[in-house]
């Protein structure tokens, strides 16, 4: 096998939560391309039928669930149709995220400290328990979740530090995963995003164009990343390339936690 067939997923079947859009959808492209059919998971009803139509034009098979796996008892609805799909899960790449709230820490309310972990942390969680367990019986199998750069730092000039916190434990958690599944066939990696150009954050700095000025300014290299530029990395620990990786975080960020 030539080192770049290692990259190919070619008859695997990968699960992406959030996939319809963002940086969900520019990892799901990059999955398909590889080779890999695809069960995305979103809210959006029209955004997954989007993404279907031009996904499956790539020659994939694509099934799309609408769903709101932010929640626990949501993400084990949406676990459920996955599964009753009777389609082996191969990849499961747990995406959904968000920081949504821009409160100081010493004013957020503990129900929406918690709602906001389930969004960030218990959605990985109970993704991973419902999805990985045909994987471990089978003893293949990998799960790519999408951490931060705002995990080991605090972001400055954004309030609401549960995002910092519970992709920090996301990352614990992908530590532990790692270390109970790599016997049994099942390695679980993370991808450390920093500052992506998605729609809304298109939108947002828009909004502040001071706070994306400093924030691009403490970028070594000068600029915030593409939607795309983040696909490569979840072929890269999604396929054989990565065989004798697990428990690794990879960050993309363009150097931010350089400096």
């Amino acid at each position: 096998m030539g080192v770049l067939d290692r990259f190919r997923l070619d008859g695997r079947t990968a699960v992406v939560t959030g996939g319809s859009r963002g940086l969900g959808r520019a990892m799901a492209q990059a999955l398909a391309e590889a080779g890999a059919d695809l069960i995305l998971i979103g809210r959006e009803t029209d955004t997954l039928e989007e993404a279907r139509k031009e996904l499956t034009a790539l020659g994939r098979w694509v099934a799309v669930i609408q769903g709101d796996v932010g929640t626990p008892a949501g993400a084990q609805l949406a676990c459920q149709q996955v599964l009753n799909l009777a389609r082996p899960v191969d990849i499961l790449l747990n995406n959904v995220g968000g920081r949504r709230v821009d409160l100081p820490t010493e004013e957020m309310p503990i129900e929406q400290w918690q709602l906001l972990f389930d969004l960030n942390l218990t959605s990985a969680l109970v993704c991973s328990q419902q999805l990985c367990k045909g994987m471990l019986e089978r003893g293949r199998g990998a799960v790519v979740n999408i951490t931060s750069v705002a995990g080991p730092l605090a972001i400055k000039g954004i309030r609401g530090r549960h995002y910092e916190t519970a992709k920090a434990a996301l990352t614990g958690l992908t530590h532990s995963l790692a270390a109970d599944w790599a016997s049994r066939g099942v390695r679980v990696n993370a991808i450390a995003p920093g500052g992506f150009l998605t729609a809304p954050n298109r939108r947002w700095f828009s909004e502040k164009p001071d706070f994306k000025a400093d924030f691009e300014s403490r970028i070594p290299m000068g600029r915030l990343g593409e939607p795309e530029e983040l696909g490569p990395a979840a072929v890269f620990l999604a396929s054989d390339a990565a065989s004798y990786i697990t428990g690794a975080t990879l960050v993309v960020d363009g150097g931010y936690v350089l400096w």
